[in-house]
């Protein structure tokens, strides 16, 4: 139970370990994880579950994180599709990963997920692990001056407030913390835009592999490339990602601009030539951000409430997952009374994973990667190094694709070109 003291203006106010901000994978992945330590956690969520959101390609690297918070179970039975790897396409050049075949350690299969349900599903897991998760509440303000405080606006109207020990920030995209702080700094990657829908996709194509990810490439310009995410029920996540003047014009009905794209890449128009949409196509603007700070003695963030990269190579829900993980830890030293630093047991150790795909995405934009992906007769070792990272294995330092990320992608792709 939550105590509650009243103070001089008569309006109650909360007493908790932990305030986390967010129901989403991160969110619920620390609550789960704090509370089986004890802690006292709070789960604060905007919205209502199920709801809405991209990053539909789970990465294996999250099992080890599923299975930590004690959700492993209940995921595997959910009857997600299973997915096994990704595929690429460019032209007529194809190409596949099996993440069973890597260099790292650690489960080689995961699934392709309805975030809308699968976001539900950690959270109601959480939910039965004992954690208090309310919907429906937002929080306006945040004063650190001495212990952390929230104001928290219900939907009615009325607001109350949490005092807490510690605050973390699983918001995803809506980055509280670093908008009520002003922690946010420019990104060093482009401004990019996805469009994105699902489909009923009625594909009768039997070359189509539903247990991988296909990532397309255009053809006339490699900066546009296109993610397919089977789903287990006939369904698809198709989403085109560019700079917004590749697009056309998108003040237009978005369904004419993803379906334009979508008729420009000859693999994707074949497959999809039966596809339905079923949604109104969704829009994601600029949506690469980084921080000036991730944590310090009184909040961290987690996941994309602190750095997205870009969603090329799955790697947000990892990230956040991993985040969670990361963060969990340090703070049950903390609220045990140990000194933490946290920018050596926290944001670097994050960021060594993160800096690494970021390594991959930039190599991405500028074709390098793509270089090595589709070369036609890779190397046997060095693909399973790579694939460990598709696979999301970033923080794998005994993988010198990891430890060396840049030196030893440069060195593929003069391979690949000699």
């Amino acid at each position: 139970m939550l105590s509650t003291h009243v103070h001089q203006n008569t309006k109650s106010v909360e007493e908790v370990d932990v305030a986390i901000i967010g129901a989403g994978p991160s969110g619920s992945i620390a609550a789960s994880l704090l509370h089986a330590q004890g802690k006292r956690v709070l789960v604060l969520e905007k919205q209502h579950f199920p709801r809405f959101s991209i990053g539909e390609s789970l990465l294996p690297c999250c099992m080890q994180v599923i299975a930590e918070a004690n959700m492993l179970d209940a995921v595997n039975q959910a009857g997600f599709q299973y997915k096994n790897g990704a595929a690429f396409r460019c032209g007529d050049q194809y190409t596949t990963f099996d993440f069973e075949d890597k260099f790292s350690q650690g489960p080689g299969t995961t699934f392709q997920v309805e975030r809308a349900k699968f976001d539900k599903l950690l959270a109601d897991e959480a939910t039965k692990q004992g954690v208090e998760i309310r919907y429906g509440q937002s929080v306006e303000s945040v004063d650190l001056t001495n212990a952390p405080q929230l104001t928290v606006n219900r939907e009615a109207g009325e607001s109350y407030r949490v005092n807490a020990k510690f605050i973390l920030d699983a918001s995803g995209f809506g980055r509280v913390l670093p908008r009520l702080l002003e922690l946010g700094k420019p990104s060093s990657l482009p401004t990019r835009t996805a469009v994105f829908n699902h489909i009923q996709d009625n594909i009768t194509c039997s070359d189509f592999d539903r247990n991988k990810i296909l990532i397309s490439v255009h053809p006339q310009n490699q900066d546009i490339w296109y993610w397919l995410i089977p789903f287990s029920d006939g369904r698809c996540s198709i989403g085109v990602v560019a700079e917004p003047h590749l697009l056309g014009d998108l003040t237009a009905n978005l369904d004419d601009v993803l379906l334009e794209m979508v008729s420009q890449e000859p693999g994707l128009k074949r497959l999809l030539a039966n596809a339905e949409l079923i949604n109104e196509c969704g829009i994601l603007k600029g949506y690469s951000a980084n921080v000036t700070t991730l944590a310090n003695q009184k909040f961290a963030l987690l996941g994309n409430a602190g750095e997205f990269l870009d969603p090329v190579f799955s790697s947000g829900v990892t990230i956040a997952m991993q985040s969670a993980s990361l963060a969990a830890k340090a703070l049950v030293k903390q609220l045990d009374g140990e000194s933490i630093n946290w920018q050596t047991e926290y944001a670097e150790p994050l960021m060594k994973g993160v800096d690494t795909f970021r390594t991959y995405v930039e190599a991405w934009y500028d074709c390098r990667f793509q270089e090595a992906i589709f070369y036609q007769q890779p190397d046997v070792t060095i693909k399973q190094m790579i694939c460990s990272i598709l696979a999301g294995y970033a923080w794998d330092q005994k993988n010198p694709f990891v430890s060396e990320s840049k030196r030893r992608l440069n060195m593929v792709v003069e391979l690949c070109r000699s």
